[in-house]
């Protein structure tokens, strides 16, 4: 890597012309943007260095940014080849045309700077452009992000660089999503990992067929084939228009009146019939549809016409399927913000909104257990990330996160200094001190010096075991002694970290594939009444999630309440990149051709 500054251009001067060296003399010169809307010079000696450097190293891999300023411009570029002089003005000004896009500059610098749209032998890779743009709305993204209109407007060298942008924006968006998801809230810590663009713009170059190339950059996961499908295809939660409504109530079985009648035929207008000679009576074959029509909305599956099932089937609060395409779309940009991760293989998949903690493997659940999320609140919601299981902890500790150490206990220890005596007062060096010697008074919140930990026990805050998976945010799985939490709909009361309600089954699950009796190797490990690390070999893959709209095993999507209001932070900032209130109906008018 050569960082080419002010100061190093004497080494640079044999490789740059007259003029090139003249222009970046400029830039130096000139330390400020010009301010009335015109390129200034400085501007234009900065686009001529990146072009020319572009050029002359041959093989662009990428660049940083030009800086700007009062500081003195910098680039970062990577030498490939050795430097080339001689290039034609069409081949300049492509350089400069793609120099704030890194994968285009890598991928022009590596083939010579040769365009791939012009001509009779681009006319192939111009239509496979257009029917992909064409074909957007089927991965829930609208056309005009494209600006399809500029690609038949142009001609010469302007139209490669309008198709050449195009192409580069919508391979970036399928394979790793349009917005940068850290920037919508600050408990989405996922990064997505864009290095799929210059290989997909090689292959695309190189294919005798381009067009087959385009229509798999996006994922290929079922779950991301079933949201398409679900986005594209007919709604089968939403009631037709003109069927009677279901009257406000508590339907239960055993009941008997009109209503029943109506929950019946809005229940099998969209897939759920129970057929039965009296249509009035809430009989047994009716609580069994109910139930499912529960599971495949997100609504709690107890067979019961309460408000909540009686709302969604009529179609009111926010149920309809403007609501259900929004959390879809949603849904399928999360996907693609994911498109790097291997989905397929083994891995632990918790999803916040569900309150549920699942094993995959092979692309099947094989294990699923109720889990406590973070409260919604700022500092206790339950972030969103990937990391690496490494280790099973059988009777942990529980060391007291120190926010909740000087906000609930340390005024509780002023007042008393023997209360919490269930916790242990450690200090820098990992001594428990006699708390006879201490004068809590003395500390503030900002200047305690001590942790607090709780040793195992049946009573611990962690339970049992807890599943670590290292990670800036301290954020782990872990057994609870608070079990009444499970039996809740809605299970957002943890300080940030997952209640797994099954924590020992899902030990055993997890230890599977190292011994044939995962259960005797947790129990040996129970049984030495001391804090014991199981170590995963390998480490399992884990995604704290957040999916409103997820397919269930019978391919149905399911809804699940937004918890968090996540959802509805990246609607807006999908919004705000040219989606908008009438996102779903551009599937229904989708046309393949341009």
């Amino acid at each position: 890597m050569l960082h080419i500054g002010g100061g190093a251009v004497a080494f640079w001067q044999p490789l740059l012309s007259t003029a090139q060296t003249d222009a970046w003399g400029v830039a130096r010169a000139r330390r400020s943007w010009d301010n009335t809307g015109r390129i200034s010079e400085v501007q234009m000696a900065v686009r001529m260095v990146r072009g020319v450097l572009a050029l002359t190293l041959g093989g662009v891999v990428g660049w940083l940014p030009v800086m700007s300023g009062a500081r003195e411009p910098l680039v970062a570029v990577s030498v490939a080849a050795a430097p080339r002089l001689d290039f034609t003005p069409q081949q300049m000004a492509l350089a400069l045309a793609v120099s704030d896009d890194a994968d285009l500059a890598s991928f022009y610098g590596s083939n010579g700077l040769r365009p791939i749209f012009l001509g009779p032998e681009g006319e192939a890779r111009r239509l496979a452009l257009r029917d992909a743009i064409g074909n957007a709305p089927r991965h829930g993204i609208p056309v005009a992000r494209y600006q399809p209109d500029r690609l038949t407007a142009t001609e010469g060298l302007a139209a490669e660089i309008a198709y050449a942008h195009a192409l580069s924006r919508l391979l970036r968006d399928l394979t790793g999503g349009v917005l940068n998801p850290t920037r919508v809230r600050p408990e989405i810590k996922r990064q997505p990992v864009r290095t799929a663009v210059v290989p997909l713009l090689a292959r695309f170059e190189a294919a005798a067929d381009p067009a087959a190339v385009l229509p798999g950059a996006g994922p290929d996961h079922p779950a991301y084939l079933a949201l398409q499908q679900a986005l594209s295809g007919p709604a089968d939660l939403v009631v037709p228009q003109g069927l009677p409504r279901i009257a406000t109530g508590v339907w239960r079985p055993g009941q008997r009146a009109a209503a029943i009648a109506d929950l019946r035929r809005r229940l099998a207008a969209v897939g759920f019939a129970a057929d039965a000679p009296d249509a009035t009576l809430y009989d047994d074959a009716l609580a069994r549809a109910v139930s499912d029509y529960q599971r495949a909305a997100g609504l709690p599956d107890d067979g019961v016409a309460g408000p909540r099932t009686i709302a969604a089937l009529n179609g009111d609060g926010g149920t309809g399927q403007d609501a259900r395409q929004r959390a879809i779309l949603v849904a399928m940009e999360r996907m693609r913000w994911m498109a790097s991760e291997d989905l397929d293989s083994r891995h632990v998949w918790v999803n916040i909104p569900e309150f549920s903690t699942t094993i995959v493997e092979d692309g099947a659940e094989v294990f699923r257990t109720r889990s406590v999320m973070g409260k919604n609140t700022p500092e206790m919601r339950t972030p969103e990330f990937s990391e690496m299981m490494a280790n099973v902890v059988v009777n942990p500790s529980w060391n007291v996160p120190r926010s909740i150490a000087v906000r609930d206990y340390l005024p509780r220890l002023q007042a008393n200094r023997h209360a919490l005596s269930h916790l242990d007062v450690v200090d820098g060096a990992g001594r428990v001190l006699a708390r006879d010697g201490i004068d809590f008074g003395r500390y503030s919140a900002a200047s305690f010096p001590f942790r607090l930990r709780q040793k195992p026990s049946d009573d611990n805050a962690l339970g049992v075991v807890k599943f670590i998976f290292p990670n800036p945010w301290n954020i782990y799985l872990h057994d609870t002694p608070s079990k009444h939490l499970f039996a809740n709909r809605v299970r957002a009361e943890s300080n940030g970290c997952i209640r797994i309600g099954d924590p020992v089954d899902l030990a055993r699950a997890l230890l599977s594939r190292q011994t044939d009796d995962p259960a005797a190797m947790f129990q040996r490990a129970r049984d030495r009444e001391r804090e014991t690390w199981l170590k995963l070999t390998p480490p399992v893959p884990v995604h704290l999630v957040y999916f409103t709209a997820w397919p269930g095993p019978d391919g149905r999507i399911r809804l699940f309440d937004d918890i968090y209001g996540r959802d509805a932070r990246i609607w807006e900032a999908l919004q705000a990149q040219g989606f908008g209130a009438a996102a779903p109906a551009m599937v229904a008018d989708l046309n393949p051709g341009l």
